[in-house]
């Protein structure tokens, strides 16, 4: 492990460590959304994603793909990979202040779309010229 940062779960996660590499390592998520809910966490303390070095990204991505290909056809047909930046949320049994990626497993119909992605739907809209030309700016 290298720098930690004061009480945070995911600097000190000993027993949970499943899976690791030299800048990464594999825990399992406590609370989970559903069986086999993973995470995928840089060993060195980092909150802002653009904050990892180029061997940290590296590293991350290949413990994720690699539970991705061991999950497909176990617990789930497919998965979804997520990370959520949101600095505007206090740390919380369900926000840690230390970087990580989400694996998690997914089949058709399945428990995390039964109770919230079936109503989703309406969330999408469709986009427009203008909102597109707008947003694409953001990026010059």
């Amino acid at each position: 492990m290298t720098e930690t940062y004061g009480n945070c779960p995911f600097c000190q996660p000993a027993e949970r460590i499943l899976k690791e590499n030299d800048y990464a390592q594999v825990i399992l998520s406590n609370p989970r959304k559903v069986p086999g809910h993973f995470l995928v966490v840089p060993k060195r303390h980092v909150e802002k994603p653009w904050e990892l070095k180029p061997e940290e990204v590296q590293s991350i991505f290949e413990l994720i793909f690699f539970v991705e290909q061991k999950i497909i056809g176990k617990l789930g047909d497919g998965c979804d990979i997520r990370q959520n930046y949101r600095p505007f949320m206090k740390q919380s049994q369900l926000k840690v202040d230390h970087l990580h990626f989400h694996v998690i497993p997914r089949t058709l119909d399945d428990y995390i779309y039964s109770v919230s992605e079936k109503y989703e739907t309406e969330l999408f809209a469709e986009l427009d010229d203008v909102e597109h030309d707008a947003v694409a700016k953001t990026l010059e």
